[in-house]
């Protein structure tokens, strides 16, 4: 089972690593996430060099989908979705990491 990194334990890494306060390692990670949500809302793209790239895509509207949770047809109309594409160093990075070893 994979073990989730949650914000507050790269809170912590941080605080271990700078010696600066959780409460502005906080406020910077929040507003780093407020600027990529605002970049995105305003149908920007955010790339950061050797992690990824951030944007949002299209995706069409149908007459029929299918609830998920009560199995009810229904119709979605075209709406936007984030998407991730991650850069190339990020890609080479995680490459073996699910591998099975020799």
């Amino acid at each position: 089972m994979e073990e989730k990194l949650t914000k507050a334990a790269i809170i912590e890494s941080l605080h271990a690593k700078f010696g600066i306060s959780r409460n502005d390692i906080h406020t910077i990670i929040d507003e780093l996430f407020e600027e990529i949500k605002d970049g995105l809302k305003e149908d920007r793209i955010i790339e950061l060099r050797g992690f990824g790239t951030f944007e949002v895509k299209t995706r069409k509207g149908r007459e029929k989908a299918r609830n998920p949770k009560t199995g009810d047809i229904v119709s979605v109309n075209e709406h936007g979705v984030a998407i991730f594409r991650p850069g190339k160093e990020l890609k080479e990075f995680v490459w073996d990491v699910r591998a099975p070893k020799n």
